[in-house]
């Protein structure tokens, strides 16, 4: 039987338990497991810097076996930038690890007297001195750890988490980000530097697993859509969604620019040094930059389509070499490169509307010492960095007046690079995320990507409708089903570019190797868990007073049309009933007109124990 682990830094103790099954059979695992355990151990009062936070680091049902691209783990924590849930996914190492040493969960609470770093091995924890590593960029605190642990996979904050930047993110594997929501001011906060996981043999899976697994793999690399992210990597998106207006630019008044031939996937070639793939994964759409000479000098992994747009085309910056350093300055600071990227982008539209100057930073559209200089002054809170480092909305809010318009956020977690009044099923998906706007909570990808084949599996009975990305009726449906499927992705611990991005494994595919592994599942089986999940994320936020004024997005994507140029042709795109929408989504979930599920709701999903804090908010 696998373990959860309680690691008390306070006290420096740890306390080692059997994963109680039930939890497993409910929640499956990873982010399911892990909102389960953050709802028990952080009750209203408990503030997101508080020690007794509790950060929970999850390995997921199929970490650390043959399946193909179970390479994912998961923190949870109430988030330092929202206030409300918070989680963070990254894949590489640490998951298939974590697994491997027999631990479903290892949760840390309580503040080290001195910097720490945990030490998992197989069935152990040891809490063990970083003083030395206090300070040091992510690369650097890998480098150390590398030589003490051969082999071991990594994850620490750099500076930017240690100075409580609300939106540092935790770094592992040269580069990979467990990022939004802030979980790296998280680990600051605990005076926590690093986790490392020592490698030790899996044990081994299943006869009937491994055959699963196998054909998962011969299907998933079959799917069309595979070749351009192992050829490519994910900047193949840019060219792609600049031509139909889903490139979010000058923070997002825009969703095209005229530069894309240099910075779209063909100019980033010129700079790929090297390719990589996480634990496991047969797609390995990573990619190693190199900028060989001048200013911007560099060698970093990525940049991934969400930095190239964040650092690029949202702060209107052309110059390839300029977006791949501020990619590396954010992956050795610690920084979330999309909220980074949103925070320098509002403040370039704030000085541009006059509400916003620097004594030394020009803050104009596309000035690259703006771009680089800004991520260095978050990461260290000087001077404007310290404004930007608490986010958009909190930096709204200091600067009063208008400046709340131009903060591209909801329930204070920076909107990504999908531009909403273009791609619809995202604009809804961005404001009802438990999280935050979140391109990855729903990942509602059907429309835009013409996946017939998964829309007459999953979305029949709204078809042909819901295929139109301009059609708003049918989106909360797609949004629904979506979301679920995503939290199983998260749960099992599998990268979604094998599952709900483009659709290659469906869940019917993973149920089958759940069931070789003792679950008992079927495809609407482990969707009803991923319902069960998005409803419990959701009970933690209304035990916080969110409601439906929290699911909303910013004026700009109701109210100013946004003009996009294809085929010589200009038409404009706004979102027109973001009301019906919600409407339909919460009447779908089987919540309130307040967005809050009903008691029926949760009764039917096995959620009776939660059924106190239905009305019972903070």
């Amino acid at each position: 039987m696998r373990k959860t682990a309680y690691v008390d830094l306070s006290l420096g103790t740890t306390e080692i338990v059997d994963t109680p099954s039930d939890r497993l059979g409910d929640f499956l695992g990873g982010r399911g497991y892990g909102a389960s355990l953050l709802y028990d151990l952080v009750p209203p009062g408990v503030a997101p810097l508080d020690r007794e936070n509790a950060l929970v680091l999850t390995s997921g049902l199929f970490s650390g076996t043959p399946w193909p691209a179970a390479s994912r783990y998961h923190l949870t924590f109430r988030s330092p930038l929202t206030g409300c849930y918070g989680y963070a996914n990254a894949g590489g190492k640490v998951g298939p690890f974590l697994a491997a040493c027999g631990f479903d969960a290892v949760v840390v609470r309580g503040r080290a007297e001195k910097p720490a770093h945990l030490l998992v091995g197989r069935g152990s924890i040891a809490i063990l001195p970083a003083g030395d590593l206090w300070g040091e960029t992510t690369r650097e605190t890998e480098e150390t750890l590398h030589t003490r642990y051969p082999d071991a996979a990594v994850a620490s904050i750099g500076p930017a988490g240690e100075n409580g930047v609300r939106f540092a993110a935790v770094i592992n594997d040269g580069g990979r980000a467990a990022a939004r929501a802030g979980g790296g001011a998280v680990f600051g906060s605990k005076n926590l530097k690093a986790v490392v996981v020592e490698k030790v043999p899996p044990d081994r899976a299943p006869t009937a697993f491994l055959a699963e697994a196998r054909r998962a793999t011969e299907q998933l690399l079959s799917a069309p859509s595979i070749p351009n992210l192992s050829r490519w990597g994910t900047p193949f998106l840019t060219a792609i969604k600049n031509e139909i207006g889903d490139l979010p630019a000058k923070n997002h008044q825009l969703g095209q620019v005229p530069f894309i031939d240099r910075v779209d996937a063909e100019a980033l070639e010129a700079y790929k040094s090297d390719v990589k793939g996480c634990f496991g994964c047969p797609i390995r759409c990573g990619r190693i930059s190199m900028v060989r000479g001048g200013p911007y000098a560099c060698t970093t992994a990525g940049p991934e389509y969400e930095t190239v747009d964040s650092l690029g085309p949202q702060c209107d910056c052309s110059d390839p070499e300029v977006i791949i350093y501020a990619n590396m300055l954010c992956n050795e600071l610690g920084l979330d490169t999309l909220s980074t990227g949103a925070a320098i982008a509002f403040a370039m539209e704030c000085h541009e509307r006059g509400l916003l100057n620097d004594e030394t930073l020009s803050l104009e559209w596309g000035d690259p010492a703006t771009v680089v200089e800004a991520i260095r002054r978050i990461s260290s809170r000087s001077g404007i960095g310290n404004l930007l480092a608490s986010g958009v909305r909190a930096a709204a809010a200091t600067l009063g007046g208008d400046a709340g318009r131009y903060a591209m956020e909801v329930k204070g977690l920076e909107i990504p690079s999908q531009e909403g009044r273009v791609a619809k099923s995202f604009g809804l998906g961005h404001a009802t995320s438990n999280r935050g706007a979140d391109h990855l909570y729903a990942l509602p990808t059907i429309d835009t990507a013409g996946l017939e084949e998964a829309a007459r599996m999953h979305l029949a009975h709204v078809l042909p409708d819901v295929m139109d990305p301009s059609d708003e009726r049918h989106k909360p449906d797609l949004v629904v089903f979506s979301e679920h499927y995503c939290a199983v992705a998260d749960s099992l611990g599998v990268c979604k570019f094998s599952t709900v991005e483009t659709h290659p494994l469906h869940p019917e595919d993973l149920a089958r190797g759940a069931c070789t592994l003792g679950v008992d599942a079927t495809g609407d089986g482990l969707l009803r868990a991923g319902e069960r999940i998005v409803n419990l994320e959701r009970m933690f936020n209304v035990r916080l007073g969110l409601s439906s004024k929290d699911d909303r997005l910013p004026a700009r994507f109701t109210e100013e049309p946004m003009p996009v140029e294809r085929g010589g042709r200009t038409t404009h795109h706004v979102i027109e009933d973001f009301d019906g929408m919600l409407a339909r989504y919460y009447a779908l979930r089987g919540w309130d007109e307040d967005g809050i599920p009903t008691p029926e709701t949760l009764r039917k999903l096995g959620l009776d124990r939660w059924l106190g804090d239905v009305g019972g908010r903070e």
